[in-house]
């Protein structure tokens, strides 16, 4: 049987999880419908979600039609979720990008629809609710081949052979010889081209009605193709979860050969290999779930006994996947209330291992704990998380944007630790690398120079920290960091002299481009999409410029002007509440992340930090050395005229990254 892991995306309220309720009815897979609005859904399992009416947590269940089985995966809607989301798609084959008929393309759908490019996913577009007011079928298919992609086309046409296969051959030429030759498309042409994203099928209906649910299964059976797995194991972590007795789930995509219970897994977290073993297999169905021997390549499972991994490790064969595009931009203090302060750090971190991105931590400097969040509605779902699942009732602090820093220059930084019997001294080169790229890590350090074992260890103590910059002290990102050169000695040294090398030298590259004006401070920046009435146009033209943003002209439609552009996150505030309130209700300010860019008033956020990277001593830029017996200290600027080792360029060997492979081999 043909089988293919579908993902379902949307932005909130397109009616996302009920049509994963319908397809399931239509198949058989479930006896009655769930409603999202009377938290009676099947695929929204917890609590909150039932509540709140939208989908927070990514699940799946399967149904079979027309020859085919489908594995489900329902990825939340909400903006604020949509990390979560952006973890399912490395789990899927095939995705269904539902568009509510009433609402349109939103800024969110754009950026699942880059997403979906991102990581190559094969799409079918599924218009809901067309049994609301909507601008008709043909308006609708216009706005989607001008906001997404030309090569939308109607499904209905392309399976019947209608006029729209002609505009499907213009997206291929083998396509359009055959076209000209046949005057038509074989099956396995259109299977193709909708592998390959030259084409995305477009149905329209209504999941509330059963309206096109139909359709959509059996197109979808028409238009795939079967794929073909390795032999060897392989998998892909796309979400970490506990139940509600606390055990800890690892939830994978098996992409070769098969998992069987009990087998032994091995990968690297941060620099260090484990091996864990798969204790309990299982096949979930929503909630329920059956215990399995073994799972074959293609399918979907969760799995007992695995700690060290998190959303997106790759176990056996599969190789590292990118890194996520999306991340917090705010961040909070967490005000423990009554509560026992460890208790509530112990918590943050125990949801920080299911979420990454929550990036919870303890800040010693402060003495308070911090989280980091997309917005306000997950905001109050971590909240209700503590209160539920850990009988800890917490609040927050007011939001604050998350910095980036980055280098726009190179420079070798080092580091030296040799205080009395402890030797380790490291070289590392750092490198600008394009927007968006986050942090790579890797050697070209010669084996002669300096052996494998110390490299890895040099290199897994990189791995093991976000590094601070010099700034602000925010994060760094979209650089490059390259291990050039070392030494160790054979008696003195320890492995945590090459943890105080390595966080040093990259504090002395750091310094050492500040000196020069190459750090920059990065900024989150939103994609905006403003809808005011026509009379009000001026007055947001004037907000946005006074907020620094970058627009477009604005479109009439009617009596009302669409304005796009970006703006900077830390200018937002709440600047929708404000278009509520001159626009009489009639406005709307819709946002979505953009990534990071330069910040646009950098000398002001640097002053009012007022960060002294030479006053942060666990993050110090200075080194080590010895005389006479006795170690002293040597400021950043004058280390490298002391440094044991003088990198030559003519022994780098090519850049090799720090991977599985490299700590491995």
């Amino acid at each position: 049987m043909k089988q293919a892991v579908v993902g379902l995306l949307a932005h909130v309220d397109a009616g996302k999880t009920t049509l994963a309720e319908a397809m399931l009815y239509a198949a058989g897979a479930i006896r009655a419908e769930g409603r999202v609005d009377k938290g009676s859904a099947h695929m929204d399992t917890d609590a909150m979600e039932r509540q709140r009416g939208i989908t927070i947590f990514a699940q799946q269940a399967s149904l079979d039609y027309a020859g085919t089985h489908f594995m489900l995966l329902d990825a939340p809607g909400h903006v604020d979720f949509s990390a979560e989301a952006e973890r399912t798609l490395q789990a899927l084959d095939y995705a269904v990008l539902v568009v509510g008929a009433n609402d349109g393309v939103q800024g969110h759908t754009e950026t699942l629809w880059e997403l979906l490019e991102r990581y190559e996913v094969p799409t079918f577009v599924f218009v809901n609710k067309m049994d609301l007011e909507n601008e008709g079928a043909p308006a609708l298919l216009a706005q989607l081949r001008d906001r997404l992609d030309e090569a939308c086309l109607p499904a209905e046409e392309l399976l019947a052979g209608g006029p729209a296969v002609e505009d499907a051959a213009a997206t291929d030429e083998a396509a359009l010889d055959e076209y000209l030759e046949t005057g038509a498309l074989g099956a396995g042409t259109l299977r193709r081209l909708v592998a390959e994203r030259a084409l995305f099928p477009v149905f329209f209906g209504a999941a509330l009605r059963n309206a096109g649910v139909a359709e959509l299964l059996a197109g979808m059976a028409e238009l795939m193709v079967e794929k073909r797995w390795p032999d060897t194991f392989a998998a892909r972590v796309y979400k970490v979860s506990r139940t509600p007795r606390g055990e800890r789930l690892a939830w994978l995509k098996v992409t070769g050969g098969t998992l069987r219970a009990k087998m032994a897994l091995s990968g690297f977290d941060r620099g260090e290999a484990w091996e864990e073993k798969a204790d309990q297999v299982r096949v979930y169905q929503a909630e329920s779930f059956d215990t399995v021997a073994e799972v074959p390549a293609g399918r979907l499972c969760a799995v007992t006994g695995l700690f060290h991994v998190q959303p997106g490790s790759p176990l056996g064969a599969e190789p590292a996947g990118a890194a996520p595009v999306l991340e917090p931009v705010l961040s909070y203090q967490v005000l423990p209330g009554q509560a026992d302060m460890h208790a509530v750090v112990r918590a943050l971190r125990e949801l920080a291992d299911e979420d990454p991105l929550l990036g919870a931590f303890w800040d010693p400097d402060l003495q308070e704990a911090r989280v980091q969040l997309m917005g306000a509605v997950q905001r109050e779902v971590v909240q209700q998380l503590m209160r539920d699942r850990y009988g800890l009732d917490v609040d927050f602090g007011p939001g604050g944007i998350l910095y980036r820093e980055t280098v726009t220059a190179g420079a070798e930084g080092i580091g030296h630790f040799e205080p009395l019997r402890h030797y380790a001294e490291a070289h590392l080169m750092l490198e600008p690398l394009p927007r968006g790229a986050g942090v790579q890590v890797g050697t070209a350090c010669a084996e002669d120079d300096l052996d494998r074992n110390w490299q890895r260890l040099i290199l897994t103590h990189v791995l093991e920290r976000a590094h601070a910059g010099v700034l602000v002290g925010a994060p760094l990102t979209d650089l490059r960091i390259t291990l050039v050169g070392g030494r160790a000695h054979a008696k003195h040294t320890e492995g945590g002299d090459f943890r105080q090398a390595t966080y040093r030298a990259i504090r002395q590259g750091l310094m050492r481009l500040r000196a020069r004006g190459a750090c920059e401070l990065l900024e989150p920046w939103y994609r905006l999409r403003l809808v005011v009435p026509a009379d009000k146009v001026g007055r947001a033209l004037a907000d946005l410029t006074r907020m620094a943003a970058e627009f477009e002209p604005p479109t009439a439609t009617g009596d009302m002007a669409e304005i796009t552009g970006a703006v900077p996150a830390a200018e937002v505030g709440e600047y929708a509440l404000e278009v509520s309130g001159y626009t009489g209700g009639r406005g709307r300010l819709a946002l979505e992340l953009a990534g990071y860019r330069a910040c646009h008033n950098a000398d002001e956020v640097i002053a009012r930090a007022a960060y002294d990277p030479e006053a942060d001593l666990p993050n110090t830029p200075d080194s080590v050395f010895c005389s006479h017996g006795a170690g002293y200290t040597v400021k950043w600027d004058q280390v490298p005229a002391q440094a044991h080792v003088k990198v030559d360029p003519a022994r780098l060997r090519p850049w090799r990254p720090a991977d599985a492979a490299f700590f491995s081999s």
